[in-house]
């Protein structure tokens, strides 16, 4: 989550002022929706968090994950 949040505050945060608060949520639902979760998907291979770690479970040896 540190990650994210840097890479929030970096990218979004520091290089834009809202007017609203409403403005402010959709800038973040944006950002959220149309950058980052499929960034994170090509690194997962466009898995879902939850397909990605159930394959990573299938593939160690029981005991080592």
């Amino acid at each position: 989550m540190e990650k994210f949040f840097s890479t929030l505050k970096t990218e979004l945060v520091s290089r834009n002022s809202w007017r609203t608060k409403e403005d402010a949520e959709n800038a973040l639902f944006t950002y959220i929706d149309g950058w980052y979760n499929p960034t994170d998907q090509q690194k997962l291979g466009l898995l879902s968090l939850d397909e990605y770690e159930a394959n990573y479970y299938q593939q160690v040896p029981a005991g080592t994950g």
